[in-house]
């Protein structure tokens, strides 16, 4: 069947992910065949496609892909995250639209409409991972909400609350009042910002005196409970044990000790509120200092804030500094640069607020999880990130599980009563009545006498059991899909949530399953512009993926992307390597045309040149397969894409097609068309995992195919010995080629013209060859010209081409001898880095090396053209 002049991929995408999806190509089921098994990192319900989700998505696809066509049996569940934060905000947004409050409603009631706005939205990444053609398992799409996750996420929060590794207590935390929950210390993002350092007064008890106090927060002093300086500062020593008074709160507060305060900041007096500093915090506990919340979850000062009260804290930071200078408690306030904590999600400006949290121990689940690492049985891509992870794990912090949001798992903790640990957890209501009657000695207890934890728990606590969970390893830790998947094969993900989700994914699967959750982790760049701006939203220098797609095939945009994105790397995003995909493909439709066009003729045998093409293109493409496959084991998957690429454009399109295409008008041998059409298929096979719609159409065009010899099931061509001498053979027929190619066109004769070449070498591989591609009528072996001629060095050997009686030979002389001025001073250069001793015994071997092969081609051409010059 004849193909069409252009390639379509808008028809041939939808077309081929439809044919794909019908025949089930992409769902697995254990069987006898080695698993191979990726599980997707969940995008948030609430996303749609950006360019960081098309690097890391293409990538988890071409391993996919590949191993499919391995043999492997291949398993990508996708899925996607609740997002707590993100879609708790999305949903209060939509209700505030509505004219509907948060505060207003019922749990239940909130939680049906966040499950409506889920499942109108939270499938749209979904789908649009299907445009990029990801080949995910979609049978076995999960979400971290669904019911048989939730159970998992449950029964693990009691298993670890039962080892006595959760644990409920006042802490102090990362209050995002946005969002209205607190948020782990991952979560909080430091930026600089431009501020003031505000000096109060604060007036010494029973006297006149008062001492100097520098805060960046003046709204904060209405939880003041305690001004503290160095006790080695004998600035300040006649204030021991004395008490000030806090500015209009006019508050009675001790003056404390503690080696804390650095004496050269401010004044070296600091004040001390416990409830909003995390330094204060510390201070106050080891002082038994009274703990006073002066705002609420608004970060709007509440009742103890007196006339200030619900008004939000930067609005009162200013009006204070106006009443405190009018009541001449202000000293001078200074412009002052320092760094505050940001909520990740919603850029709020963080509160630490001290309540009541659950928390995770991670000593020691932390320790097992750093060995497997360092220990490499699960080895990282690029190995750098080792030492982040060291550094993470060696210094972790209990983790705090809970949040103050209704979307989430609810936390399994159930009240009978008003003391602090009149509580029980279990993973039923049922189960918790009969603990709380045992625990309370009340057999009379009822359910309705149980109320439940009102928080949720944080998102990453259900997707840190997610290579299990979608499997369902927690509830059923011996069923045939766990024992069969997990370990995962390889995790593809980006190095921003290394702690987030990465090493607690390594602590559940070791605490669960003793083993690690995956083999291998490849760590994406980040996608930046030009400018080297990470790509957002905000910024607006985030291109439209599905635009791209539209615009250059998803073949396209994939290659595009992966030919600049080295692991760990970040990817430089340019458009014009999507056009550079696109042009590849539009290279290959091009050439399978070619092939397609050609007349066959069954009674014409292939002549020696073809011959010399076929074997040396079959050993280039074994040398090519075996070079892939030690750069898919190393994960550079940038490299291997690139490998493939320069086998087909270059070796395929630009010398072998060129070698055993027919003359105008006449016919090719079958013998030749049929190799070359086995070539063509292998090269396509080799592509699929990178531009799978374009190889499929081309795969299906080639032959009527069954749904059993579709490409994307198709065993791509396995490594094996290859000739090397055949190989090197051909590079040197390329470069005698070549050379009698750049004669002409420096010379301005045709291509067409006849040539005849004289060599010093008594005979030439692949002789044919060169002779059809570099158009020579006759070679004289062994021979020298001793008419005026153009030179040049192939290794040793010496190729000369008398020049054409029409060709000036003064400004051939000229030419000739500002050659040799050029490579004489060049030799200068590079002898003289030879004769440097200190550059002798630091370079590498390679590099002097190098420098010697230099030096010798440029005195061996000098030689050549010296001797050209004679005969002019």
């Amino acid at each position: 069947m004849q193909i069409s002049d252009k390639y379509s991929p808008q028809e041939t995408e939808n077309k081929w992910y439809a044919y794909w999806l019908k025949n089930n190509y992409f769902h697995s089921e254990p069987n006898d065949k080695p698993p191979y098994t990726i599980v997707i990192p969940p995008p948030n319900v609430t996303g749609i496609l950006h360019m960081g989700h098309m690097l890391n998505n293409t990538i988890q696809d071409v391993l996919v892909r590949r191993a499919r066509m391995q043999g492997f049996n291949a398993c990508w569940v996708p899925g996607t995250d609740h997002a707590s934060i993100a879609t708790e905000a999305k949903v209060v947004a939509k209700l505030k639209a509505e004219g509907i409050n948060k505060e207003d409603i019922s749990r239940e009631v909130f939680l049906k409409h966040a499950w409506d706005w889920t499942d109108k939205y939270g499938g749209t990444i979904l789908e649009q991972l299907k445009k990029l053609g990801c080949s995910c398992d979609w049978d076995r799409t999960s979400f971290t909400m669904e019911p048989k996750l939730s159970r998992q996420v449950i029964k693990s929060f009691v298993d670890l609350y039962n080892k006595g590794l959760i644990y409920r207590g006042y802490r102090m935390v990362n209050w995002d009042p946005e969002a209205k929950t607190n948020i782990s210390d991952e979560e909080v993002i430091f930026k600089e910002q431009n501020g003031k350092l505000y000096y109060l007064k604060y007036k010494v008890e029973g006297s006149e005196e008062f001492i100097s106090v520098a805060t960046t927060r003046p709204e904060t002093i209405f939880g003041d409970t305690a001004v503290c300086i160095n006790p080695n500062d004998e600035r300040y020593a006649h204030l021991r044990g004395k008490k000030v008074i806090v500015p209009i709160v006019n508050r009675a507060v001790p003056i404390i000790e503690d080696d804390y305060v650095d004496v050269e900041f401010g004044t070296g007096a600091l004040k001390i509120t416990p409830a909003h500093d995390t330094n204060d915090y510390e201070i106050g506990k080891r002082h038994g200092l009274q703990m006073i919340d002066s705002l609420d979850e608004h970060a709007n000062l509440n009742g103890y804030g007196q006339h200030y009260a619900g008004k939000n804290r930067f609005i009162v930071r200013k009006e204070i500094a106006k009443e405190l200078a009018e009541k001449g408690l202000l000293i001078k306030a200074e412009d002052y640069v320092n760094k505050v904590g940001t909520s990740e999600r919603t850029g709020a400006v963080i509160e630490p607020k001290v309540s009541v949290q659950w928390f995770l121990k991670m000593a020691d689940l932390a320790k097992p999880a750093l060995d497997v690492v360092m220990n490499d049985e699960i080895k990282f891509h690029p190995e750098k990130f080792k030492n982040t992870y060291k550094h993470w794990m060696e210094n972790i912090r209990d983790w705090n599980i809970s949040r103050q949001l209704w979307w989430g798992q609810q936390i399994p903790a159930y009240f009978f009563g008003d003391g602090e640990n009149d509580f029980v957890v279990a993973e039923t209501m049922e189960g918790a009545l009969e603990l709380a009657r045992d625990k309370a000695m009340d057999q009379t207890l009822e359910i309705s006498d149980l109320r439940q934890d009102d928080d949720a728990l944080d998102t990453w606590f259900s997707s840190w059991l997610w290579p299990m969970s979608v499997f369902d390893g927690i509830s059923s830790p011996d069923n045939k899909e766990i024992n069969y998947y997990y370990p995962t094969s390889d995790l593809v993900t980006g190095p921003d949530i290394i702690f987030f989700w990465v090493a607690r994914m390594i602590m559940a699967g070791l605490e669960y399953r003793s083993e690690v959750p995956f083999k291998n982790v490849y760590f994406t760049g980040i996608v930046r512009d030009k400018q080297r701006r990470k790509m957002s939203k905000s910024l607006g220098n985030s291109p439209d993926p599905i635009e791209l797609m539209e615009k250059y095939g998803a073949d396209g945009v994939r290659v595009g992307i992966l030919l600049s994105s080295a692991a760990g790397n970040d990817l430089l995003f340019d458009e014009e390597l999507m056009l550079q995909g696109r042009n590849f493909a539009t290279k290959i439709w091009n050439a399978y045309k070619l092939v397609q066009g050609w007349k066959k003729d069954e009674t014409i045998k292939a002549n020696p040149a073809d011959m010399q093409a076929i074997n040396w293109f079959g050993e280039q493409t074994k040398k090519t397969i075996a070079e892939i496959t030690v750069q898919f084991e190393k994960f550079r998957i940038s490299d291997a894409l690139h490998l493939v690429y320069k086998l087909i454009w270059d070796d395929f399109c630009s010398w072998y097609l060129e070698a055993v295409k027919p003359n105008y008008g006449e016919a090719v041998s079958q013998e030749v068309y049929l190799r070359t059409i086995a070539y063509f298929e292998d090269l396509l096979k080799l592509l699929h995992p990178f531009m799978p719609f374009l190889t499929e159409e081309l795969w299906q065009h080639i032959a009527v195919r069954t749904t059993d010899d579709a490409l994307v099931i198709t065993q791509q061509p396995k490594e094996s010995d290859f000739d090397k001498e055949i190989i090197q053979n051909f590079e040197v027929s390329k470069e005698v080629i070549s050379g009698v190619r750049n004669y002409r066109q420096s010379k301005g004769i045709s291509p067409r013209e006849e040539v005849e070449v004289f060599t010093n070498a008594k005979e030439f591989n692949n002789l044919e060859l060169i002779c059809k591609l570099a158009n020579i009528s006759r070679v004289h072996f062994a021979e020298k010209t001793d008419k005026p001629s153009f030179s040049f060095l192939v290794g040793g050997t010496e190729i000369s081409i008398p020049l054409s009686e029409n060709l000036d030979l003064a400004e051939e002389k000229s030419k000739t001898e500002e050659e040799i001025k050029y490579l004489k001073g060049f030799l200068i250069s590079v002898q003289k880095k030879l004769s440097n001793e200190k550059f002798m015994a630091g370079a590498p071997q390679q590099v002097v090396d190098n420098e010697l092969k230099k030096q010798k081609d440029a005195q061996d051409k000098i030689v050549l053209l010296e001797e050209k010059l004679k005969t002019l």
